[in-house]
């Protein structure tokens, strides 16, 4: 099977370069590695790579980076597995994902788990990640060793390209796209099983840079939400309980916020989505306007 590996990135080149440097040590390399940016960006990737590295660019925006590098892969590869530019896989990553869709000709898409996640916290380092990848190789876990999911997180999944069809990223979802990808998964288990392989590791660094102001993300949090019910693609069931988190994280947490989250900003702008909500204005693009 040839695999592609697409990384999105804005902002973070040195985090980029290194990444797709530490992807030489993989025990399956890739047979190409994407890069996907905005237009009139510039990466200084590492000489001498055992995988070819391109580079494509379109407009801004996760979703839209996305789609930017899908659709020419789609014609290339059988399997595209997406990784953050701040996600650190284990050493055996690719081939575990190859192994488990030649396995099992019914799934559709696989994550793997992520046994550290900065983006519950102030963020890890790269040395961070690498111990815990050290350490979880060595712990015994009781878990299931695969999991259903209603869809996939963003930061590391992997499709059986065929699969995917004339399904794209919901461009609509601007900037930073929040939940773009439970969007497009979900979408995909009409087509086969969404996965987590218990056994297929990697560490999140929750990178705090690139990102949108804490309003615009609030604003998401609570118009994307209600968008994708209404579209139909994400069930009510998972979509709405998220949105009350996060409002109850960011009401509770604004009085004493933690110094890597702007707490007040996320709550001003679920406000002013509750308000457009209730007014019947269900527009994700409006952070454009923030």
């Amino acid at each position: 099977m040839r695999l592609a590996v697409i990384i999105p990135t804005l902002g973070r080149n040195g985090q980029a370069a290194r990444l797709v440097d530490y992807l030489g040590d993989q025990t399956r390399l890739p047979d190409e590695v994407i890069l996907t940016v905005p237009e009139a960006t510039h990466v200084d990737l590492p000489a001498d790579l055992p995988f070819p590295v391109s580079l494509v660019s379109g407009p801004k925006g996760l979703a839209a980076q996305r789609n930017t590098a899908l659709a020419p892969a789609m014609r290339r590869f059988d399997i595209i597995t997406f990784f953050d530019d701040d996600f650190v896989p284990s050493g055996q990553y690719l081939e575990q994902v190859e192994t488990a869709f030649t396995e099992n000709a019914d799934w559709a898409v696989v994550m793997g788990r992520v046994v550290r996640d900065g983006a519950t916290n102030a963020g890890l380092g790269w040395e961070e990640a690498e111990a815990a990848l050290r350490e979880s190789g060595t712990e015994r876990y009781d878990g299931p060793p695969v999991v259903d999911h209603v869809g996939a997180y963003g930061c590391n999944m992997s499709f059986r390209s065929p699969l995917i069809g004339d399904l794209r990223f919901d461009e609509r979802l601007v900037l930073y796209g929040w939940q773009e990808d439970i969007d497009f998964t979900s979408q995909m288990r009409s087509r086969g099983r969404v996965v987590c392989v218990t056994s297929i590791r990697g560490v999140h660094l929750g990178i705090k840079s690139g990102r949108v102001s804490g309003k615009q993300f609030g604003y998401s949090q609570v118009a994307n939400a209600i968008y994708l019910v209404r579209k139909g693609t994400v069930p009510a069931s998972f979509a709405l309980p998220l949105m009350f988190r996060n409002i109850a994280a960011n009401l509770a947490k604004s009085l004493k916020p933690e110094s890597y989250v702007d707490r007040r900003g996320r709550l001003m702008g679920n406000l002013l989505a509750i308000y457009h909500v209730a007014t019947g204005r269900i527009e994700p693009e409006y952070i454009l306007k923030i």
